[in-house]
């Protein structure tokens, strides 16, 4: 049996009477617990192009989907390649009817902003009460 203190930052000092390796192997064994239940939000990206087909623009917005039922960020950018650059418009069509398709699974976390010939915003999941 081992006196040991428990709270320190507590005034006065609580200490208990214990087996201190058992209570090191319990304080170790609840960490390992939280850190197994805690999820960390990632930000996974989808690309798309000002003149996407229909077909692959389903597939996208479906994987979108399915990154934020997971919980993730995701992270939609726009890709220009050549005289595209000129019309950005397009672009910004192509991203509204994204969020349009998404938004019974996410919100927008920031709105599109051109970063060089790369258009990007991000939508953040909404809450949903399995997390």
């Amino acid at each position: 049996m081992d006196l040991v203190e428990v709270a320190p930052e507590a005034r006065p000092p609580v200490v208990k009477m214990m087996d201190y390796g058992k209570y090191r192997y319990e304080a170790a064994r609840a960490a390992r617990e939280a850190r197994k239940k805690q999820h960390t939000i990632k930000v996974k990206e989808v690309k798309f192009r000002p003149g996407i087909e229909e077909h692959d623009y389903d597939f996208k917005v479906g994987h979108a989907r399915r990154f934020l039922d997971e919980g993730n960020k995701v992270k939609l950018t726009m890709m220009f390649r050549g005289r595209q650059i000129t019309h950005p418009e397009i672009g910004l069509e192509v991203l509204a009817r994204v969020t349009e398709a998404l938004v019974d699974v996410g919100k927008v976390e920031s709105q599109p902003n051109m970063e060089g010939r790369l258009m990007s915003m991000i939508v953040a999941p909404l809450k949903s009460s399995n997390n």
